[in-house]
């Protein structure tokens, strides 16, 4: 090979074949992107998803769309809307019962990340906004046990009125509970489901709590 290294090609002499790179080929979901598409289809889009995250709520059944296309939206607006009719329930009347909203606020997002810090340490295997968007859409039942209560509240306090409020919200309060153990058990041990599902039992049972004892000014 030592005679090769004094071979030299000269620049005019052009270079035959032709050299290409394989490519695989192209699916036309390769050129969609989200940028592209109308605003009007990325709300509409995002709005159908929350929509499929409420029907597994109120119809709880093992499944694994809740866990894999996670938001906070929903969580977002449901505890938007129950601090909102929570407001001013034991306030003064010298007081606007914005610290209620806050409190309240509070509780259910403090409460939801105290829950997936347990759920994590005790060896979960969802993540930790995976569980906040479970714990998130589960309180819907709340949130409508709340529209209830403030429609009977409407037409008096009395103790029919508490009757009906009270089953109203021990039927949601088992509703959300179960729902959201049916996500969430199955991805902790065997040995230490109740560990978690306790937590849970007890956030469910809080916000139960402030539903039943409200009373408008």
């Amino acid at each position: 090979f030592a005679d090769l290294a004094d071979v030299s090609i000269a620049e005019d002499i052009p270079v035959e074949g032709e050299i290409t790179v394989p490519v695989g080929s192209r699916s036309p979901d390769d050129d969609y992107s989200t940028l592209d598409e109308p605003v009007r289809d990325t709300i509409m889009r995002d709005l159908k998803a929350v929509g499929k995250k409420f029907v597994h709520v109120m119809y709880p059944k093992k499944s694994s769309a809740l866990l894999r296309d996670w938001d906070l939206w929903g969580p977002l607006v449901l505890c938007v809307s129950l601090a909102l009719m929570l407001q001013g329930g034991s306030a003064d009347s010298k007081d606007d019962g914005g610290p209620q909203f806050a409190e309240v606020f509070v509780i259910i997002w403090f409460g939801a990340v105290v829950i997936t810090l347990n759920s994590k340490l005790l060896g979960g295997t969802i993540s930790f906004f995976q569980s906040l968007c479970v714990l998130g859409y589960c309180v819907l039942p709340l949130t409508v046990a709340m529209l209830v209560c403030r429609l009977v509240l409407l037409a008096g306090s009395g103790t029919v009125s508490f009757i009906i409020r009270l089953i109203v919200v021990v039927a949601m309060f088992g509703w959300s509970t179960l729902a959201s153990t049916a996500f969430l058990a199955d991805s902790q041990p065997p040995n230490r489901k109740a560990l978690v599902v306790y937590p849970i039992f007890l956030f469910y049972f809080v916000i139960s709590w402030m539903i039943l004892t409200f009373t408008p000014q």
